[in-house]
């Protein structure tokens, strides 16, 4: 049997359960009432990092930390280690590693910086899935349960959008 979740008419189905009903419909109530931006916002920062991390292991000359405190500003290139990353570890097929590492370390870069600041949000986070999509068949086919949470997380950025928080939203706003 179904048991509602809500206080309106089938409130007092509630009643039957006693305390722990009561408990659950205001648990469900205070879950539901998380707003959307907050959980985009979240969402937007948490996979951006992950991929804005990954991508500083591919450069030099350009750090960019603020939460680990790590700043060094300069002109970006491709690491030393990030080629031979690609041809030793990585191993993509059909794209050789020196046109795979810079066209990685770009898009780790570019695709995080437009959904960290909400700017072609479902866009980036489709490049994004289309990475992590890479990475769990050619790369690590293992790590799936972090793969999984990574295109959780872009697929509802690609369905839901950037929240109001984010550039999409002022753009949408003036048209």
């Amino acid at each position: 049997m179904a048991i509602p979740l809500d206080n309106t008419a089938a409130g007092a189905a509630w009643k039957r359960y006693g305390p722990v009903g009561r408990l659950a419909a205001a648990l469900h109530g205070a879950m539901a009432g998380i707003p959307h931006w907050f959980v985009a916002a979240l969402a937007r920062f948490s996979i951006a990092a992950v991929f804005w991390k990954s991508g500083q292991t591919k450069v030099a000359g350009f750090q960019l930390d603020p939460i680990g405190g790590v700043f060094e500003i300069g002109w970006p290139r491709l690491s030393d280690s990030a080629v031979a990353l690609f041809r030793e570890e990585y191993r993509l097929p059909l794209i050789p590693p020196e046109v795979a590492a810079p066209l990685a370390a770009a898009a780790e870069h570019v695709f995080p910086f437009l959904i960290l600041i909400g700017l072609a949000t479902r866009f980036s986070a489709l490049a994004l899935l289309a990475m992590t999509a890479v990475i769990q068949v050619f790369v690590y086919p293992g790590a799936y349960p972090v793969h999984g949470t990574w295109a959780a997380i872009l697929l509802f950025l690609m369905a839901w959008g950037p929240g109001a928080l984010s550039v999409d939203r002022l753009i949408a706003a003036r048209t």
